[in-house]
């Protein structure tokens, strides 16, 4: 196999983020600062039209922190995706209350606004949909259910760097919103979370929880934790978020390429008014077929693929609910993601669509 390894996802990193990260070390201000304050200033003005945010140490911890700023504990419930990955439901476990699964529509893979209300009940305090793989989840239904049945909404936007519906950005329509900036994301710091919140008490509850609950130095006002950013990561981050949007735009290049030229498989759809940022390019491969299809194509083509995710939420062994979910059942044993990141040339592009369509047509 002579063709270079096309990988699912590779974070880019180049001299300004190695310049940006040096400079902190020069100054020897490593801990959260200045750098982190700029960063949470940029990422406002780049991806949230001005709502502020509070950067964290990690997306789970901007969940979790979330969750705690807007006031959900024991004996609460929240209405999640099962189709989606861990933390989301254990960001919810992690504060006392109840993570309650929902199940998805099938051609976006976010959480089905029916299949919510359904799961109402009167302990449910709030629904937080996933924006899975960039695509925005129905946030005009979701929105209207949880204001007609007085229930908070959040937004776990990990994947959705940029992602809008109906020209508003991802991210302004919850109580608070978490963007991920883990090293496989469309923009990383390292590793790290930004939490964006109208809400000046919400944000001031995050700015203690993260800091040990302190706003100043010794007078810890509640029990918080140590989820801050460091300077280091924000330096990283920086540099990222100037570069997001044209890598978001090439992503977006990519994904239609393929879209436009692969057969025999299920392509990502996109709802109407709903720009998708494709975190993953996500087809659907016939049930039974996926997994020796994926390993074709690594074994046979040198081309990397993943699979997000094959076992639901709600048969974790660490919440194993006895819950009927049909969408989301079927997209675990059928979705595969392609590349599509920004390092791939046409050559890659041309290698992955002839590898599918092969595969597809020799029925894997």
């Amino acid at each position: 196999m002579s063709k270079d390894f096309i990988p699912a996802a590779k974070p880019i990193i180049g001299d300004e983020e190695r310049a940006a990260v040096d400079a902190v070390l020069v100054s020897g201000m490593l801990a959260q600062g200045s750098e982190v304050a700029a960063f949470e200033q940029e990422f406002s003005a780049e991806l949230l039209d001005g709502r502020p945010t509070v950067a964290v140490n990690s997306g789970t911890s901007g969940l979790h922190l979330g969750l705690l700023a807007a006031g959900i504990g024991p004996g609460d419930e929240v209405i999640v995706p099962s189709f989606t990955f861990a933390a989301t439901a254990n960001s919810v476990a992690l504060t006392g209350a109840t993570p309650v699964f929902a199940d998805i529509d099938p051609d976006y893979f976010c959480l089905d606004a029916a299949s919510v209300a359904a799961a109402v009940t009167d302990r449910t305090r709030a629904i937080m949909p996933v924006h899975l793989y960039g695509h925005p989840a129905d946030m005009d239904a979701l929105g209207a259910l949880a204001a007609g049945r007085g229930l908070k909404l959040f937004e776990d936007a990990a994947q959705a760097h940029g992602a809008a519906l109906h020209g508003r950005r991802v991210g302004t329509f919850g109580e608070f919103a978490m963007f991920s900036l883990y090293p496989t994301k469309n923009m990383t710091s390292g590793e790290g979370g930004m939490v964006s919140t109208p809400d000046d008490d919400v944000a001031r509850r995050l700015r203690l929880l993260r800091n040990q609950g302190m706003e100043r130095q010794y007078e810890n006002e509640l029990v918080g934790f140590n989820a801050r950013m460091t300077n280091l990561h924000a330096a990283i981050g920086r540099v990222q978020l100037r570069n997001v949007g044209g890598w978001t735009a090439i992503r977006q290049a990519n994904a239609a390429f393929l879209t436009a030229n692969l057969e025999g498989v299920t392509t990502p759809a996109v709802a109407a008014g709903a720009v998708h940022v494709y975190h993953q390019y996500t087809i659907r491969v016939a049930a039974g077929e996926r997994d020796r299809f994926a390993a074709a194509l690594r074994e046979e083509y040198n081309i990397g693929s993943g699979v997000y995710y094959p076992v639901p939420n709600h048969r974790l062994p660490s919440f194993n609910r006895d819950v009927q979910l049909p969408h989301t059942e079927a997209a675990a044993q059928e979705v595969l993601s392609l590349p599509v990141h920004p390092s791939l040339d046409a050559e890659d592009l041309d290698r992955i669509v002839a590898a599918v369509n092969a595969l597809a047509k020799a029925g894997a």
